[in-house]
């Protein structure tokens, strides 16, 4: 494990109905270390607005974020942490953990620990040129991965997948399917997959190959990175921004008035 990780003093809260951990970077790093010193199997789950609206919305996505795998559920998204603040809770710009910002230290920490990294996910071509960026900054990284372009329904394929996780055997698996597809296939398979911690990361590696264009780190900070993720892909992306987080306007105002009243 890193040398430089601290053990951790985060804390969780109940978000809309969801439960998140406040979580440094270097806390998250330090928990990975535990699970993976201890030989665990945990979910570590990621929340971002469009998740929590899913998670509220989607019996397969709220029941996903409460498997008994489930360690915690850390924060992406800028707009989880102002509603959090709103709602009276600690929660800062350090909680809120990126894959852009992030992925490449967790690399390096992986490099240094010879931990294995396996992406299931994407294109093949994203997820080897992902690689490519990763072992440019982390030459002795060991990272596999497949394509997610497969049926997920179909016992035969799922199972091939598994063996050659088992095979290459990764400290650490991110799914990256998009929701709720890829938190259905951990579900389904938790029992089966070989791996010490388990991400749901949906198009983190998109970012990372550069095939999805990277917003400025600036507009992480002040929570108006969305504006330029729906510039870029408005037809994918403008239901997602723009009108499903209305559906969470009401239950925001009524953990509000309860706060207050409380």
């Amino acid at each position: 494990m890193s040398s430089n990780s601290s053990k951790t003093s985060s804390k969780d809260f109940e978000i809309l109905n969801i439960s998140v951990r406040a979580i440094t970077q270097n806390e998250l790093s330090y928990e990975i270390g535990n699970f993976i010193s201890n030989n665990d199997k945990k979910i570590i789950g990621i929340h971002n607005l469009n998740s929590i609206y899913l998670a509220n919305n989607s019996p397969e996505i709220a029941g996903f974020y409460k498997l008994p795998q489930m360690e915690f559920s850390f924060i992406d998204g800028m707009s989880v942490v102002l509603i959090g603040r709103l709602l009276g809770y600690p929660l800062y710009r350090r909680h809120r953990l990126t894959s852009i910002d992030w992925l490449f230290d967790l690399s390096k920490l992986c490099e240094k620990n010879h931990w294995k990294i396996y992406f299931l996910g994407s294109t093949t071509e994203v997820g080897e040129r992902a690689k490519a960026e990763f072992q440019e900054y982390s030459p002795n990284l060991k990272m596999k991965t497949h394509h997610g372009f497969f049926d997920a329904e179909n016992k035969v394929e799922c199972n091939t997948i598994l063996k050659e996780i088992e095979e290459f055997k990764p400290q650490i698996l991110i799914v990256g399917m998009g929701m709720p597809r890829q938190e259905k296939w951990i579900a389904n398979y938790i029992n089966k997959i070989d791996a010490n911690v388990i991400f749901n990361w949906g198009a983190c590696m998109d970012y990372i190959a550069g095939v999805v264009p990277t917003p400025p780190r600036w507009a992480g900070r002040w929570g108006v990175e969305w504006v330029f993720r729906l510039a870029y892909e408005p037809k994918r992306l403008y239901k997602r921004y723009l009108i499903d987080p209305w559906y969470l306007l009401p239950l925001f105002i009524k953990e509000l008035v309860s706060k207050r009243l409380g």
